[in-house]
């Protein structure tokens, strides 16, 4: 008796292989695309609760700037950041608009607007932050 694999066997184990690759990897990609773009609407919400902490601590007003390749924190009216760190399209995600900033008082309100959305997305994932002017954030999906 012969061991091993014919060439028909080893080539039916490939094509099997093959299909259900085929059938799992668009899945995959989509399960990747939803825990990146989860990912990163919890490090804005994270960066929008540390620049609203940093602002009571310290007494003074702080400005948050998102866009999509920075999340910086600095006093209003400097350009040295008191904190900084990569921004959504680092992850390949993308944040649909304009850079936004955020004005944080010594109380921890923000200033100069009413509401604010953003929306990142990648692939066929995406995300709506909802932040109010007294500071809740809430994210949709």
């Amino acid at each position: 008796m012969k061991q091993g694999f014919s060439l028909v066997e080893l080539m039916l184990v490939v094509a099997v292989a093959g299909l259900l690759l085929g059938i799992a990897l668009p899945r995959l990609s989509d399960a990747v695309d939803r825990i990146e773009v989860e990912s990163q609407a919890n490090h804005l919400v994270a960066a929008h609760q540390r620049a609203r902490i940093m602002a009571v601590n310290r007494g003074q007003v702080l400005v948050l700037t998102v866009d999509s390749a920075n999340l910086i924190i600095r006093p209003r009216g400097q350009a040295s950041p008191l904190w900084a760190e990569d921004g959504p399209a680092a992850a390949r995600v993308a944040l649909e608009g304009p850079a936004r900033q955020f004005t944080f008082s010594p109380v921890g309100l923000t200033l100069g607007f009413s509401n604010a959305t953003l929306r990142l997305s990648r692939g066929s994932a995406s995300r709506t932050i909802v932040i109010s002017r007294l500071g809740r954030v809430r994210i949709a999906r």
